[in-house]
Formats: structure tokens, sequence, C-alpha cells
């Protein structure tokens, strides 16, 4: 067999997605493997189709039980022989399990990082291929998700077999330049194949709004997705505890999820929501890395997170069967404060030194650009990413705002200004402390390199941060500014000159002012108080009421997709979940929504045809062709 006949019989896929094949490739050729692939791009096939074709067993290792219990769960149904060592096993299945491994009976097996020393002896008893690392972020602190257990893996795999070194394929959803070579370095790649396949997700919509109360706001938000299964993110264990309440008041099926429930309710809540039992559930970031849930079609965050990589791996939860979804940011004000006070307050040694600190307060700044900024919202965290992007997506909030043609020549001339003076003084920064010197900022970093004795420090004080941002990008684009892009990107002096001398103007597309139509508000839980204590970064927020309009907006803004039989896809729908029940799995495992789409569209009333959907492999074909084949037969005929 060959990687395209696994790719159909096993997996019932007739192509690949980009990056797919030469990532196959290169681990069937012998070499190691760095890919950065968003999620839902198709990871998990790019190790899997060369596990099943190598020799011996490959070990997966992965952070959470619950990554583990899916992707095991998805290849037996497939007809792979998978398993898992983690704490949820008994002593009596730890010791099958382990009995198939020394049998030679597991292709692939799925460890926590935690349990690798316990392996670490019956490596000599067993022939590993291939060592593969997913989520391989959390082995920079530099990353948004470090973990202590991943630093060991590279001794692991060192000891394995000193004469026959197994291949290393590390994967992650999310990573900056720096994350990546940290990855490179600390799991000792040698020579790896490193490729990067785009961090774009066509399929996610992308909304920030910035309502005077939160609770109305999300409320409107989810009596448009009533019967959409969905992940509300807070920041806080109050705000979860205060946000589920009210949704449960309210008659949705909701659950919740912090690390302030017990271990039985926390597993008790998830699989809740893994089975749709609820279609809710109001979590912390506790919740989520390694959910393999396909048919989530919104995340809404409730609080902002601390960083872009958090919220675009966050986000990026719903919509992984490739169907259209929604990442709805609500901000406000003091969510910069309550993340400061996480970000400052925290107990962990490691994250409490001063300079992971002030790192971590320089993405917080970031991310505060991203949801109070005009520009479009994909740009700026494709941009974050070091991807280019074009201005203009027409699929995300900004980018479906009425704008008005704005003269920005004064504003552009003042942070022209501004750098020409720094030049002056041989001096040269990034677009942050750009801004931080026009808006008057008084910082350490000013006063240690006493820019506030500069002609224009503080001339923009009254103007808002991320409208600094905006106007600050435009004249970059415009190359009146150059962004000097390295480790630590600096802007400098461009073609600057005709700007100056009044030979030129600047104008740049601002949202036009709306009138935002009024709303009753129900009583809104205040978030209290803690956090008030530490003042804010210097950027202003602009409350507004939510607009009707823009919520429909986010509904036209979805990208053309053929529309399906709902009446079809809803009885496909209750028949997938009557076969999950059965078998004790999610019903994304039997088929994931993006199938029974592909079944409404098809029609298909034979096995043969059957086989032609996507997702459809030979053990698919034989345990669920006849059932789904009836149904839609049955159904056409009336």
């Amino acid at each position: 067999m060959n990687k395209y006949d696994i790719l159909k019989e096993t997996f019932g896929y007739t192509a690949f997605r980009a990056g797919q094949g030469e990532v196959i490739d290169a681990i069937l050729s012998g070499s190691d493997v760095l890919a950065v692939m968003p999620t839902g791009a198709g990871k998990s096939l790019c190790y899997q189709i060369p596990a099943l074709l190598l020799p011996g067993m490959t070990i997966v290792i992965s952070p959470l039980i619950s990554l583990m219990k899916d992707q095991v769960s998805a290849l037996q149904e497939a007809g792979c022989q998978a398993a898992f060592l983690n704490s949820s096993l008994s002593s009596f299945e730890y010791r099958q399990t382990m009995d198939a491994i020394r049998d030679n009976e597991i292709k692939l097996l799925y460890i926590a990082p935690e349990r690798l020393e316990k392996l670490s002896a019956f490596t000599e008893q067993i022939h590993i291929p291939m060592v593969v690392i997913d989520e391989a972020h959390c082995v920079s602190q530099w990353g948004h998700d470090f973990r202590t257990s991943y630093v060991y893996i590279a001794d692991f795999i060192r000891g394995i077999n000193p004469k026959q070194r197994p291949i290393t394929a590390a994967f992650t959803a999310t990573a900056t330049v720096k994350v990546r070579s940290d990855i490179e370095t600390l799991l000792a790649l040698k020579k790896p194949f490193c490729i990067t396949t785009g961090f774009d997700r066509p399929n996610l919509y992308f909304e920030v709004q910035k309502p005077a109360k939160k609770m109305p706001a999300l409320l409107e938000c989810l009596e448009r997705r009533k019967n959409s299964s969905g992940i509300i993110y807070c920041a806080t264990r109050k705000a979860v505890e205060e946000v589920s309440a009210l949704l449960d008041n309210y008659d949705f099926s909701v659950t919740r999820y912090h690390a302030g429930l017990s271990d039985y309710e926390r597993q008790t809540n998830q699989d809740d929501f893994l089975y749709d039992r609820k279609l809710i559930i109001v979590a912390t970031n506790a919740f989520g890395m390694g959910i393999d849930k396909s048919n989530v079609s919104y995340v809404i965050h409730y609080n902002m997170p601390k960083n872009i990589e958090s919220y675009y791996q966050e986000a990026g939860r719903s919509g992984r069967d490739g169907t259209p979804a929604d990442c709805i940011l609500l901000y406000n004000g003091q969510d910069v404060q309550i993340n400061k006070f996480l970000i400052s307050r925290t107990e962990d040694a490691l994250e409490s030194d001063p300079e992971i600190v002030a790192h971590n307060l320089e993405l917080l700044k970031q991310m505060t650009f991203y949801a109070t900024g005009n520009d479009c919202l994909r740009k700026r965290l494709l941009m974050y990413f070091g991807e280019q992007a074009p201005s203009y997506c027409g699929h995300c909030s900004t980018c479906l705002t009425e704008f008005a043609e704005t003269d920005v020549t004064l504003e552009a001339c003042k942070i022209v200004s501004c750098v020409y003076r720094l030049k002056e003084r041989n001096r040269s920064f990034g677009k942050i402390m750009i801004i931080d010197i026009l808006r008057g900022s008084n910082n350490e970093k000013i006063r240690r390199f006493e820019l506030n004795t500069l002609s224009t420090w503080a001339i923009m004080k009254d103007t808002d941060a991320h409208r600094i941002r905006v106007i600050l990008d435009h004249v970059i684009d415009e190359g009146i500014l150059l962004l000097d892009t390295g480790e630590y990107p600096i802007v400098t002096l461009g073609n600057w000159r005709p700007l100056i001398r009044k030979e030129r103007t600047v104008f740049m597309k601002l949202p036009a002012e709306q009138n935002k139509p009024k709303i009753e508000h129900p009583e809104e839980p205040v978030i209290t108080s803690a956090f008030n204590e530490d003042k804010p970064f210097e950027v202003r927020s602009v409350h507004s009421m939510q607009s009707i309009q823009s919520v429909q907006s986010t509904q036209a803004a979805r990208p053309n997709e053929d529309p399906v039989d709902q009446v079809l896809f809803d009885m496909l729908k209750k028949l997938r979940r009557e076969i999950a029940m059965n078998e004790a799995v999610p019903a994304y495992i039997v088929f994931s929504d993006a199938s029974l789409k592909d079944m409404c569209r098809k029609q298909p009333t034979s096995l043969d045809q059957f086989s032609a959907i996507n997702g459809v492999g030979q053990v698919k074909l034989a345990k669920y062709g006849k059932a789904f084949t009836e149904l839609i037969d049955d159904y056409i005929l009336g």
C-alpha cells in the first residue's frame, strides 16, 4: 500500500490538503519534521499515514487525556491498531495495553509526556520508527502554553535506540518564529523538513464587539445560534460561574468547565459537551487543548485572552471540519486589567520571572491592539505570525463595517516626526514604543532613554492608541515609513520627505460614525474587583451598544457553501447520534458534519455511491453504509 491507498481506504479522502503530502513524503524518506499547520488543516493524517506504513509502533506524545481518547477512538473506528497510556486506564486496561505493545499489535501509541519514563524500560523490546510530538509549542517557555514535561522529550528519544534514532516529527498549530526556533533546538531535531502551510482559515469569520454590557450582547449572539454547538471562554472561574448560571436561567443547553471543579464534574461536563448532551460549554482556558470536536460552529470569548496565540488556538476550535464557523470577541477595557492581574500575580515560579512577565505584558498589548484596532482582523492575526495578508478579507467584522475616506495627513506627519526625532538620537524602536511616545507614556523604558524629552513626546496624547496604530500601519504600507523585520522589528524612515514638505496628503478608510439602535439590557452581574487596583494599559476603549446590523452581518458574511437539505441533514444527525450512543463514542467520531453535508449533496443510495462520501473509508463503509443509504433512499422515495 502507499499513502494514497491509505488516505482513501482507511480515512475516506481522495486528495491531500495543502502540505500533507509533502510532510508524509519527508517522514517516509527518514527526515525529521517541524510542521506548523492551522487547526483543521489535517495535521493528524501527516503522521498517522506514515505510522501505518512504517514497520513497528509509532509513539505520539500528546498533552491531554481527552485528545488521546478522541484520536484513538477515531483511529479504531477507521480500523487502525491504536491505543493510549494515561491515568484514565484501570490496572487491568493498562496491562492489556502493555501486552498488546509487546505482541506488536499496536501501530500508534498515544502517551502523555509525564508517562514517558515508565515506557522507557520497554523501548528495547519494540521497534519504534517514529516519535511524534503534538502541540510542540509546549516545549518553549516563550510559547503560550509552556509545559515543563516537554523539556525531557529529547532525552527520551535519545534513549530509545542509540544505534538507530527514530524519526522525530513535531506538530503545532500556532508558533511564532522564536517558538519555532525553540522547538527545533529543544527537541534536538536533525536538519528537519520545515513547513508552515499558512495560518489562514478561510471558513472562520472573525468579529470584535465592544458592547456597553456583555451579558445582553452574549445573549443576542446565542439566540442566533440556538441549535448549534459552541464554546464560551471566560478569563476567571467567577466569570464562568456567572455566565453559565445566566445561560442556564435562559434555558440554554449549557455546562461549565474550570479548574475549581472536581475531577469527576469536569470529566462529566466535558463528556456532556463532547457527546452533544449539552450544546454549549462555558470554560476557562483550562478547557480545550486537544479537543477534536468537529461540529463546534462558534467560539465566543467573553473576555479577551492574554495573547494572540491563545486567542487563535482557542478560536480555532470552531469549524474543525471545514464548515463555516464564527469567532467572536466581546471586549471592554476591564479585560486588560484582568489579564494584567493574571500575568503579574502568577504563583508559578517560572512565569513570575521579571523578563517573562515583561514579555507576556508585551503580548497582551498586541492582543489589545487586535481587539481595539480598525484594520482587518484576519490581517492582524496573520501578520502576528509573520504571514503577509491583504488589507481586506471581506470576512471579518472590520471589513464589513462601513468606512469613510479620511484625511490623516496631520496625524501621519506627527508619527513620521517621532521616528525622525528618534533617528536624530541614533535610536529606533518598534510600533508599540512609538505609540507610547506619541501618547505621552511615562513608563520605565521611556524614562530610561529620556524619550519624554523628545519634542514629539505626548503630541498625540488625546488620540486613541488603536487609531495611531492603524495610521502607522497605513503609513508603512504607503512606504513613507519602513518596517525593518527581524527578531525585534523596528520602524525606520522611508519616502518621508514629500509628506513633511507638504507635497503629498495621506487619506485612508476609517470606520464611519453610525447611530446604534437602543437595546434594552437585562441586569448584568459585575465581575469585581480585585483587579480594579491595577491601572489598565494606556488604551482608551470605545464602548458602544451592540449593533443588530453587525450581528446580522455575521450570517451574511459566510463563505459560499452549497446549501443542503436541512430536513435530510437533521435525519442523518439523528441516525448518527443513535449509532454513537450505541457505540459509546461522540457523534463526530462516527461522521463529521462535513461528511453528513456531503451525503445531503450527493444523496448516495448504494454502497458504491456511499464510498465516494468524504470521510468514508472501507471500515466505515462496511459498518455504516447500509444504515445511511437506506435512510437516504427512504427519504428520496418519500
